[in-house]
């Protein structure tokens, strides 16, 4: 019987991985606890690779988020580093800013007050 070993990269360059500063980890928590008050969500995701970071709200577990929010660095320079997708996968907003990109779904949670 013949083993490989593989060795350990102790060394070298590890995978590099995108995630969200706490500012922005902050801006997001803090809209997904006004979609949980609100009872438009009830879970989250977070999922960070190496190419984009991204946090999907869900209605409920076993469904497609009803919303992803995405940083991909990559596109800094170009349409922005923040998108907003919808439930089906469908670009909602593109921007620079976080809170330019997250205010389609902020405005879900404005209200008319009558004085």
């Amino acid at each position: 019987m013949s083993a490989t070993i593989t060795p350990f990269p102790l060394g070298g360059k590890a995978a590099l991985q995108v995630g969200f500063d706490r500012d922005e980890l902050q801006r997001i928590l803090d809209l997904y606890g006004r979609m949980v008050a609100a009872g438009e969500w009830r879970d989250y995701a977070m999922d960070f690779g190496r190419d984009a970071a991204s946090f999907s709200g869900f209605r409920r577990a076993a469904e497609r988020p009803a919303a992803r929010i995405e940083k991909r660095p990559a596109l800094r320079g170009k349409q922005g580093m923040w998108t907003l997708f919808g439930e089906a996968g469908q670009v909602l907003k593109r921007g620079h800013e976080l809170p330019g990109v997250l205010y389609p779904l902020e405005r879900k949670l404005l209200k008319v007050v009558d004085a």
